[in-house]
């Protein structure tokens, strides 16, 4: 199993936000909260709960908290 594809330990709701920030982001990235949220059907209360397990592991992607302002902003690095 490759890196892009590898996921273990992440509940399936974890997995489709990881993956919606794969097919996403670009070299750096931004992103709110409510806006994937949108994309994916969820709350952006979902997606900030379960980002933690995504900006704690080891990815092929790094997620940091970046703002708040109008919810929640999240940097993506590939």
């Amino acid at each position: 199993m490759s890196a892009a594809t590898a996921t273990p330990g992440l509940s399936e709701k974890q997995r489709r936000i990881l993956n919606y920030l794969r097919e996403h982001a670009d070299e750096r990235t931004y992103f709110k909260s409510r806006l994937i949220a949108e994309d994916l059907s969820m709350s952006a209360k979902e997606v900030g709960t379960n980002m933690t397990a995504i900006t704690d592991g080891e990815f092929d992607v790094s997620v940091e908290k970046w703002g708040y302002s109008s919810g929640t902003t999240w940097m993506v690095t590939r």
